[in-house]
């Protein structure tokens, strides 16, 4: 498994930062650098049918069946290019961790920079193994570049062992996942799979089918500047106006105090001055009821500043990102849930299938017509300086995904 290790290690060299800001597809140009390195890795190993849409930065590749048309169903793996806006991702300088002793890691001695396990108490359980880490400087890119090196590992097992019985397999590398724009461009027939996998998640035996229903909301808020030795009753603050509406928002629905299937608002950007203000969030919940309740009380909490301060003081702007992909999954394709349940167990890896608190390109796909659920990729503290992998976890996950493309 050298090889699954060598290739993420290069793939996390490689700078894909996505962007927030950017109205462009892909949102940034550098996230081309790795589709094209996919793109000649996939040709190298002898993938059939392999594209790279130069444009909007997808790259798609076909194992072909090797058991005679017996599994009529294309399964596909797919797994995102790009890296959280979060934290940067340029000059990664990543090493390996091996016999990880269970205690504190410290990834930057200038710093000092030290990932201690009173913060993350999980790194306790993978004493023992060998972990990839950053030096706390950049995120490590483990989401989803782990997600892609399992890929593309199982993808030349496959190849270069045709006696191994198999249907025909898709493969799919997107970019701009991490901004919610991760699908917008997939052609569903060039990715041809009737069923998918996408493989981003967590921790050893993660198995996801549950997702937030998700909205973004921004409130622009428009103020009016008085000399403040004269404001009485005149001046209306808008940065000020921006903190009132938060501060509607109760600290139990926050995600810093939310967890399992409990909702939340995130505050993601607040700028301002007197004049001008604006203030954003992302909305979350897995369930659809409460979810359209917090988007009406987004609305009404909108209306309240315009009554307070007039019409036209607050205007909101709210778009939904995507929904809960359990409704898709559970209509007839939870054999994809169970059959990655019973391969985890017969590879001896415990299945932990648990909603996710966030989303994956698969969300969206499952109502595309693509049912999709989410797979494990062995990486923790994503979007962090204190991101990590575990070898020996991802090795395991590239067994996951044979025994998968595998299964009838």
């Amino acid at each position: 498994m050298d090889q699954l290790l060598n290739r993420f290690l290069r793939y996390v060299a490689v700078d894909t930062q996505s962007s927030e800001e950017s109205t462009a597809s892909p949102t940034t140009a550098k996230q081309h650098d790795l589709a094209k390195v996919l793109t000649e890795e996939l040709r190298q190993m002898g993938a059939s049918d392999v594209f790279y849409d130069d444009v909007h930065c997808y790259v798609y590749a076909k194992i072909p069946s090797t058991d005679g048309g017996k599994q009529t169903k294309v399964k596909g793996f797919l797994a995102h290019m790009d890296t959280s806006p979060e934290v940067t991702d340029t000059n990664v300088k990543a090493r390996v961790v091996r016999d990880y002793d269970g205690g504190d890691i410290v990834l930057n001695e200038e710093g000092p920079i030290v990932m201690k396990t009173e913060d993350f108490p999980e790194l306790r359980e993978l004493a023992g193994k060998s972990l990839v880490v950053t030096d706390g400087t950049t995120l490590l890119g483990a989401d989803d570049k782990a997600g892609v090196a399992e890929i593309m590992t199982m993808a030349a097992y496959l190849l270069a062992h045709p006696e191994i019985l198999h249907g025909e397999v898709s493969i799919c590398f997107t970019p701009d996942e991490e901004v919610g724009a991760g699908v917008d461009y997939i052609d569903l027939e060039k990715l041809g799979a009737d069923v998918a996998y996408t493989v981003d998640g967590g921790k050893l035996g993660e198995l996801e089918y549950e997702c937030f229903n998700a909205a973004a909301a921004t409130v622009t808020i428009t103020g009016r500047s008085v000399h403040p030795g004269s404001a009485k009753d005149k001046m209306i603050n808008a940065a000020r106006v921006a903190l009132e509406l938060d501060a509607m928002i109760p600290a139990s629905e926050r995600p810093e105090t939310t967890e399992g299937y409990e909702g939340f608002f995130h505050l993601t950007h607040m700028e301002g001055e007197t004049e001008k203000a604006s203030i954003s969030y992302i909305i979350r919940d897995h369930d659809k009821a409460r979810f359209l309740e917090k988007k009406s009380r987004m609305e009404a909490m909108t209306a309240k500043l315009n009554e307070r301060y007039g019409e036209g003081t607050a205007l909101l702007t709210m778009k939904d990102s995507y929904y809960n992909m359990k409704e898709v999954i559970e209509q007839g394709n939870l054999f994809l849930v169970e059959d990655a349940k019973a391969a985890m167990e017969e590879l001896g890896i415990v299945p932990l299938v648990q909603p996710i608190r966030g989303g994956t390109d698969g969300a969206r796909l499952s109502f595309m017509g693509v049912p999709c659920p989410n797979l494990c990729t062995g990486g923790g503290n994503f979007h962090s300086r204190f991101e990590y992998a575990c070898v020996e976890s991802m090795e395991s996950i590239v067994k996951l995904l044979i025994a998968l493309a595998t299964r009838g």
